[in-house]
C-alpha cells in the first residue's frame, strides 16, 4: 500500500486546496495510507491515540448534473470527474472512526473537494459492516432475515465465536434456522440420531433406564417406554412394518379403542396407528417390557415354549383388536376433531394389523463366548412366523432400524 505525504493540518474543509491537490494527484483504482499520526483534536474521544487516513479514488466516465435555476431545473452533462473515499482509522487496526465520500475535480480542472456524505461513529462503523456481510447474503429466498450488528462484528472478529454470539441473541438465530430448509432438516435428524443413542442406553444400561423411571415417576418399564414412544412415534411409524405408520391422534400414541360409556369397560391399546396413503387402515401395537425372556422351558427335546409374556401379549392385542372391531361395528371409522365433528378423514378396519414389542433376542446369545443357542431361535422364529397378528417385534430388533433410518439420513 503506498503511502503519500500529507499536511501537517488534516482538514475536511470543502475549500481545503491542499486536499484538492492530493486527491486529484492519486491514481485510480489504488488505496493509499496516509503516515500515522496523533489524534490531536481536543473534542475528540480519542485524542492522543493513534490514527491514519486510507483513500481511494475512483474515476468516472462522464456525469450528470441537475441545477436549480429560480424555479427550473436545468439538466445537463458534466466533464468526468472522480470519486474520493476516505477513512479515518483511529485507536486499533479496523476502526472507522470518520468516512467521506467526495466529489473531486479531474486533475488539471479548478475546484475543490466537496464532500457528498460524511460519517461519524457508530453510522460509519454500521455501514462498514454492512458491506462486510454482503458476500454472506444469498440472493435466493422469499423471506425477510434481520441479524443485528453485533452478531456480524461478533463472526467477523472471531468465526469461532458463534456460539456466544448464539448465546447473546438466541432468537435470531432461531429464526434463521426456521427460514432455512436445509437447517430444519439438519435439526430433525440430529434429533433423530440422539433419540436413538437415548433408546440404546435404555435397553442396554439398567442403571440409566432406572433413572429414567424414576424421572419419570413412571407406574413400571412399560411405562418408560410408552412415554418414549410418545415422544418418537416416528421410531414405530417406520421401524414396524413395510408401510409408512403414523398415530391415529395427533395428541396421543396411546388411545381408547372400546368402552364409550361408563357401563362398559374401556379397552386400551399402547399405541393406534393408521397407514399412510389415500386410503389408511388401522394399526394395533402392543408395547411390553423388554426385560422379560421370550421363552418359558424346554417343553420336548430342542423345543421351547413360548413365555407367558409373549403369549399373555398377543392374547391381549388379540382381545383388543377383536373389541375394537365389535365396538365400531363398522368397516371403516371417522376421525373428529376436538369438538367431535367429522373431518372427513377415514381409516378402514378390515382385519386390521397388530404388532407386540417384547423382550430382546440378546437371550439367545451367551454372553461369555458369544455363542447362539439354535434350538431356541428356532422354537422362537416358528412360533412367531406361524403368528399372523400379532406380528412379533423385538426391543433390539425396533432399535436396529431405527438406527439403519439415522443412518442412512445424510
Amino acid at each position: 500500500m503506498p503511502e503519500v505525504d500529507e499536511p501537517d493540518f488534516y482538514s475536511i474543509a470543502d475549500e481545503d486546496a491542499s486536499e484538492t491537490e492530493y486527491a486529484q494527484g492519486r491514481l485510480p483504482g489504488k488505496v493509499y495510507a496516509s503516515r500515522g499520526f496523533t489524534e490531536t483534536r481536543s473534542t475528540s474521544s480519542d485524542v492522543g491515540q493513534p490514527a491514519r487516513f486510507i483513500y481511494k479514488v475512483v474515476d468516472t466516465d462522464g456525469e450528470t448534473r441537475v441545477d436549480e435555476v429560480g424555479e427550473e431545473w436545468h439538466l445537463f452533462a458534466t466533464p468526468e470527474g472522480r470519486y474520493h473515499f476516505k477513512l479515518k482509522l483511529v485507536r486499533f487496526q479496523g476502526r472507522v472512526k470518520e468516512m467521506w465520500i467526495q466529489r473531486v475535480p479531474e486533475p488539471g480542472r479548478g475546484g475543490n473537494v466537496k464532500n457528498l456524505l460524511h460519517l461519524k461513529e457508530p453510522e460509519a462503523k454500521s455501514l462498514i459492516d454492512m458491506l462486510k456481510a454482503l458476500d454472506q447474503v444469498p440472493l435466493e429466498g422469499v423471506s425477510s432475515v434481520r441479524v443485528d450488528d453485533a452478531i456480524i462484528q461478533e463472526v467477523f472478529r472471531e468465526p469461532g465465536a458463534l456460539s456466544s454470539a448464539y448465546e447473546r441473541d438466541p432468537n435470531t438465530f432461531r429464526e434463521l434456522i426456521r427460514n432455512d430448509k436445509t437447517a430444519k432438516d439438519v435439526i430433525a435428524v440430529t434429533h433423530r440420531r440422539h433419540q436413538v443413542e437415548i433408546f440404546r442406553e435404555l435397553l442396554t444400561d439398567p442403571a440409566a433406564f432406572a433413572r429414567a423411571k424414576q424421572r419419570l415417576m413412571a407406574k413400571g418399564p412399560e411405562d418408560v417406554w410408552q412415554r418414549f414412544f410418545e415422544q418418537n412415534p416416528w421410531i414405530l411409524g417406520m421401524g414396524l412394518g413395510g408401510q409408512l405408520l403414523t398415530s391415529w391422534s395427533k395428541d396421543k400414541l396411546e388411545q381408547i379403542t372400546t368402552g364409550r360409556s361408563i357401563s362398559h369397560v374401556g379397552k386400551r391399546v399402547d399405541a393406534l396407528l393408521e397407514t399412510s396413503g389415500i386410503i389408511k387402515s388401522l394399526v394395533f401395537a402392543e408395547i411390553k417390557r423388554h426385560d422379560v425372556p421370550l421363552l418359558h422351558t424346554e417343553y420336548r427335546d430342542g423345543c421351547w415354549s413360548p413365555s407367558e409374556h409373549l403369549t399373555g401379549g398377543a392374547a391381549q392385542a388379540h382381545g383388543t383388536v377383536h373389541l375394537a372391531i365389535a365396538d365400531i361395528a363398522a368397516d371403516r371409522i371417522a376421525k373428529l376433531n376436538e369438538k367431535g365433528f367429522e373431518v372427513g378423514e377415514f381409516a378402514y378396519v378390515f382385519r386390521p394389523k397388530s404388532y407386540l414389542i417384547v423382550g430382546q433376542l440378546s437371550e439367545f446369545i451367551d454372553a461369555d463366548t458369544g455363542g447362539h443357542h439354535v434350538e431356541k431361535i428356532r422354537s422362537f422364529e416358528l412360533y412367531r412366523s406361524h403368528l399372523q397378528n400379532p406380528e412379533i417385534l423385538t426391543y433390539d430388533e425396533l432399535l436396529a432400524r431405527a438406527e439403519w433410518l439415522v443412518s442412512t439420513d445424510q
